[in-house]
């Protein structure tokens, strides 16, 4: 082995440094989601605009239009309307159109969307405060209700609009527009005596702060996220001192608890996830992204016990998480009913941006596994093959009468979805000083630059599809770095070679950390084992007792009455049973499964009978969860009865 091609495994290497996603820009997805991108760039993004005007959306933003007044009432005995939360769904439509543009520039899309910028422009307030309810439906009372009216939530995602636009256009009206709505915040809020010490109701705002201070390199986004994060909680309680300021009692709350929003106990001291989910891993994004930035070791025990509470006892086998549609969260420990899961599609995307911000610190597959579930499953079911439906909740067993659908009330779960699909890249990619990992499998091109060096990583693969991934490593020079590929925890083996050369060597927290000095044209070569697997529930899960789940690779699959008999709980799986890959009717790439199982009949259609059901042969076949419901309507099923 000569010098140049001698390989150290970087077992005994610490990161030096933060690692972080790269910009949407500097990664051009094809393979899986290529196709998917595409749709959003040219159906989805167009239609989240349509079905935000037609349902008033622009009327209240632009101030040269009539005032349309308060259209969506207020909840009983609530304080809010979702009216109030139209800037968020506007920004995350703004977000994903930034995306669109990213991969196929579009001129009457790019107009569209500059359009509803210059209409904030002229909607701010001379002091930076920009929201369209608190401006022009109930104007004068702007922050006098952070925990329940969403003004810095509203804030947070136009942040993060003005941060994609940039990045994707290189146009910085709109992030001019929020860096002086930033700034406005700076000056409110903040631990002096002369400013108010609340936080979001709805957390969302933290992350989009270290979002515009990595972006535009001030520091004191980054602190205001800081301060945001380490106010949570405190006492004496915000929230009880703006209730009292109100005239209202704190007891009162509509929600009962400020777990439902997080604020139950400063963050280092939470060790359980409780509330809402949605609000619950936007908040812990926010507390991991100050802990990388700031090298703060003293969030780590809350995000490690969070992320273990919710893991191990309260997540999803397709990444879901949120049992209940009273509080869209979190009930007690091991509930996880199947036909009334709520599971929300916005609460698995929040879990992907948690997951993905606990891998700033450094590379470990216990939380790129749980983004790449949340992600292939969960999330991803939130949006039909074609772009236009979606879904809001996500069970894991239908009877046959839940459908995507066009518009909601509250479309949140629409350009969230469609915003990480299209920003998929920047989830696959950890970038430090002098380091790069590969935390997803798809294939690309990616752009990046290590110590000061530019390096541009192809990867080639038909992942998921099959286990096999090809690295192209093309530094501008020959340079000496980290590169680290995840071996996803259902991989029951791999074998990797660098220029057809095998390599032998373990993994480190679920990563082959290779340091070596990569020259141009360095092949790396990832063979992942990928069969059919079943799995079986812990017993205090009592909806998945006696049944098996079934997952290849990262997708967890389902049956469909489409392609079986209903009822689908008539068929059991015995364990060990066959099964093989197979092609799917109507669903041209993906890869379904045939299991061997038996199927349970009555001797007649009477309600109750003495008699045993017979048992015969049959085969169920199965697609990946996230495509149900993309045919034929009817049942599904996630998890299957199952025999010994």
């Amino acid at each position: 082995m000569n010098k140049n091609s001698a390989i150290s495994v970087a077992n005994a290497l610490q990161p030096k440094s933060k690692f972080r996603p790269p910009a949407v820009n500097q990664v051009q997805v094809e393979g899986f989601f290529g196709p998917r991108i595409d749709v959003i760039a040219s159906q989805t993004a167009r239609i989240l605009f349509d079905r935000c005007v037609e349902a008033g959306m622009l009327d209240q933003i632009d101030p040269d239009r009539p005032n349309p007044g308060l259209k969506i009432p207020y909840g009983p005995g609530n304080t809010v309307t979702t009216q109030m939360f139209w800037d968020s769904d506007l920004a995350k439509s703004i977000e994903t159109a930034a995306y669109a543009l990213n991969r196929h520039r579009d001129s009457a899309l790019e107009a569209r969307i500059d359009a509803v910028i210059d209409s904030y422009g002229r909607l701010q307030a001379d002091d930076g405060y920009l929201n369209s309810f608190f401006l022009r439906i109930e104007p004068g009372k702007r922050w006098v209700n952070l925990r329940d009216q969403h003004e810095m939530y509203n804030a947070g995602h136009l942040i993060e609009a003005a941060v994609a636009y940039y990045q994707a256009t290189g146009k910085r009206k709109l992030l001019d527009i929020m860096c002086r709505y930033a700034d406005l915040i700076d000056s409110v809020f903040g631990p002096q005596a002369d400013q108010k010490h609340g936080y979001p109701g709805h957390p969302e705002l933290e992350l989009a702060l270290v979002r515009l201070g990595r972006t535009t390199g001030e520091r004191r986004y980054l602190d205001l996220a800081r301060y945001l994060v380490d106010a949570r909680g405190e006492a004496p309680h915000y929230y009880d001192q703006e209730a009292i300021a109100r005239g209202e009692s704190p007891n009162d709350y509509y929600f009962d608890s400020y777990e439902y929003c997080q604020a139950h106990k400063p963050v280092r001291d939470q060790r359980e996830v409780v509330g809402h989910a949605v609000r619950a891993a936007y908040l812990y994004s926010g507390m991991a992204d100050v802990a990388t930035e700031f090298s703060d070791d003293s969030l780590e025990p809350a995000l490690e016990a969070l992320w273990s509470h919710l893991t191990d006892r309260n997540l999803y086998v397709t990444g879901g998480f949120g049992p209940s549609k009273e509080n869209e969260g979190l009930t007690f420990d091991y509930d996880l009913p199947n036909d009334t899961a709520y599971a929300e599609t916005c609460a698995a995307v929040a879990l992907v941006f948690w997951a993905s911000r606990m891998l700033g610190r450094q590379p470990d597959a216990r939380f790129a596994d749980v983004m790449e579930r949340a992600l292939y499953n969960n999330a991803l079911a939130g949006l039909s093959l074609d772009g236009t439906r979606f879904f809001y909740d996500n069970p894991l067993e239908s009877h046959g009468r839940h459908h995507r659908w066009i518009w909601h009330n509250c479309p949140c779960c629409p350009p969230n979805i469609s915003r990480l699909v299209a920003s998929v890249g920047t989830y696959m990619y950890g970038v430090a000083d002098d380091e790069v990992a590969i935390h997803l499998y798809c294939e690309n091109v990616a752009a990046l630059e290590i110590s000061g060096t530019s390096l541009t990583l192809t990867q080639k693969t038909r992942y998921p599809a099959d286990g096999r991934i090809s690295v192209s490593v093309d530094p501008e020079t020959a340079i000496a770095f980290t590169l680290s590929l995840r071996v996803p925890g259902w991989a029951r083996g791999h074998h990797m070679a660098i220029n057809g050369e095998s390599i032998e060597t373990a993994a480190e927290k679920g990563y082959l950390r290779i340091h070596r000095l990569w020259q141009p044209g360095d092949q790396v070569t990832l063979d992942l084992t990928m069969e059919p697997e079943m799995l079986y529930a812990n017993a205090k899960v009592a909806a998945d007792q006696g049944r098996i789940a079934i997952q290849r690779g990262p997708m967890v699959y389902c049956v469909e009455e489409t392609d079986n008999k209903a009822p689908l709980n008539a068929y059991v799986v015995k364990d060990g049973a066959a099964i093989e890959t197979v092609p799917v009717d109507g669903l041209a790439d993906a890869v379904g499964l045939l299991i061997e199982a038996e199927r349970e009949s009555q001797p007649d259609e009477s309600l109750y009978n003495t008699v045993p059901p017979g048992r015969q042969a049959a085969r169920l076949t199965a697609v990946p969860y996230y495509l149900w419901d993309n045919r034929a309507p009817g049942e599904m099923l996630v998890w299957l009865r199952r025999e010994a």
